[in-house]
């Protein structure tokens, strides 16, 4: 592999490090996925940069923190002048390509929690109304939303769209997903909105969980397939004198959960375990305020929201969530065989990833938010290059999501722009160095109260081989946990007398790691 390399990077959306069998689980088969990684590098501490979609899918294509990118929560879009690695790819003569999810922009018409600020005085003009000029609304800001009102949404996406030139996206979630998928469903389905959601579902007795349904739209005009059905278009499209860049993004494994025809009944709740943690005899006050809630019936469990899920509830959630997990795997081998198919498979480096992970009923609760639990923070990432001679290795080096623009740019022989973190992870693959990090950084902020936290949180969580440490602002609380001999999070050392000097070590590192993250773009352009 001489010349420069393909890339595919295989995403799925909310899918746990643990949800994978080349990662150890020793249920659900992924044998597509695990293919991929006997034929490479997978990581055992891969964190990603904020634990939500949008802060870390633009962390992943910026290489940059949420507070350097500045998508700091769901609902803030990443400014169109953002430059990302797929721009420097383009510029550097690939073809470059985007078939699924992306959700670096709103999809919903869902209003902010967060109004703007108030003060004394006449408000400011609309123009100046931000720390700075221009706005984050208007037509290039609706690239991923429905057509409706006069807003032509995904019908007039313009390209490049943060660097990709070929773009068909999917939005929103489960049988409900929108963008371009939409288009391509009707035509195979006059009546698809009569196929969607738990009203139109095929009747599934059994089970009772939340959010749980067996969608009518059947397997082959499911999104996963839509995904792999397109992504084997752009393949044969591809000028084979020029390298390419395609990102195969699938909305599932994300709730709700409604895998299509057999993938629904492919395993057995009765089968599935619970997490270790999920009885945990020593709650936290924010899990514990989870379940109270959920018990005492304040808790809408068909929302985003955490909720508190039974034992039987639980187990449902897990299976059917394996079950969408099998049918990416399916999807992904589709696409890899189109690969070898059209002789591709030795010019083209393979990366599978997703955003963050899911509580999946650690402590008891489901679905997410700025807890940074292993489960939440920790997400696969498998690195294959048919060039670099690295099969079935493993590697427990500090990484995540922030590496991967920086990984690819390196393996493509294009230099960074100024202002990209994170690090090329390249050497630490290779064996060339031992670790390229003591810690790391997680930063959250969130738009609505949660837990038993008064407002909106600030979370800021630091992590090293053996530790996490977590704060939030505003609060007292704080998380400490040795992961090395507690790798449930079950026992929080933060108050433990026994614990206080290695809590103020990894306080002071976290500030280092702050500073360390701080802006470095533009360069100047003068000495004064």
């Amino acid at each position: 592999m001489a010349k420069q390399p393909n890339f595919i990077l295989f995403m799925t959306d909310q899918q746990r490090w643990d949800h994978l069998g080349c990662n150890g689980n020793e249920i659900l088969k992924t044998p597509n996925i695990d293919a991929i990684a006997a034929r490479g590098v997978g990581f055992d501490r891969f964190n990603v940069a904020s634990a939500v979609c949008m802060p870390n899918r633009s962390t992943l294509v910026t290489g940059r923190m949420p507070s350097l990118h500045g998508v700091r929560y769901n609902g803030v879009p990443l400014r169109r002048d953002a430059v990302t690695f797929v721009d420097l790819l383009r510029a550097g003569g690939y073809s470059t390509g985007l078939v699924g999810k992306s959700h670096l922009q709103n999809f919903t018409n869902m209003p902010a929690a967060v109004s703007a600020v108030s003060g004394d005085g006449d408000a400011p003009p609309a123009d100046l109304s931000e720390a700075r000029r221009g706005t984050i609304s208007g037509s290039e800001y609706e690239d991923e939303k429905m057509p409706a009102d006069g807003r032509r949404g995904y019908l007039d996406l313009a390209t490049p769209f943060y660097g990709f030139d070929h773009v068909e996206l999917c939005t929103l979630h489960g049988d409900r997903v929108r963008g371009h998928y939409d288009l391509w469903l009707k035509e195979r389905h006059s009546d698809a909105d009569g196929l969607r959601g738990p009203d139109n579902a095929i009747p599934e007795p059994d089970y009772s969980a939340p959010q749980s349904w067996h969608t009518a739209i059947p397997e082959e005009h499911y999104t996963s397939s839509y995904v792999a059905d397109r992504s084997e278009a752009f393949l044969e499209a591809q000028d084979p004198h020029k390298p390419f860049f395609l990102q195969c993004s699938f909305p599932d494994p994300h709730h709700p959960y409604n895998p299509p025809g057999k993938y629904f009944r492919m395993y057995d709740p009765d089968a599935m375990e619970l997490p270790a943690s999920y009885h945990n005899s020593s709650p936290q006050p924010t899990t514990a305020y989870i379940q109270a809630r959920t018990a005492a019936g304040d808790v809408d469990r068909n929302t985003i929201q955490p909720f508190a899920a039974s034992e039987r509830e639980t187990k449902e959630i897990i299976a059917l969530t394996y079950g969408m997990i099998a049918m990416i795997d399916d999807c992904v081998g589709r696409v890899m065989a189109k690969l070898e198919a059209l002789g591709l498979e030795q010019d083209t480096v393979i990366l599978f990833t997703s955003d963050h992970g899911d509580f999946m009923g650690d402590h008891g609760i489901m679905l997410k938010g700025p807890l940074h639990y292993q489960g939440l923070v920790k997400v696969p990432f498998i690195w294959s290059d048919p060039g670099d001679g690295l099969n079935g290795v493993r590697q427990d080096g500090l990484a995540g999501t922030i590496d991967i623009a920086r990984t690819v740019l390196a393996r493509a022989g294009l230099a960074p722009f100024n202002g990209m973190q994170g690090h090329d992870l390249g050497p630490l693959m290779r064996g060339e160095v031992d670790g390229l990090r003591d810690g790391m950084m997680v930063e959250q902020d969130a738009q609505r109260p949660n837990f038993h936290f008064d407002g909106p949180i600030k979370a800021r969580t630091y992590l090293t081989q053996r530790w996490r440490l977590s704060r939030y602002m505003g609060s007292e609380f704080g998380e400490l946990y040795d992961l090395q001999n507690d790798p449930n999070e079950m026992q929080n050392l933060w108050d433990e007398p026994g614990h206080a000097e290695i809590k103020g070590k990894l306080l002071g590192d976290m500030v280092l790691a702050m500073i360390e993250n701080q802006e470095s773009s533009p360069h100047p352009t003068d000495f004064a």
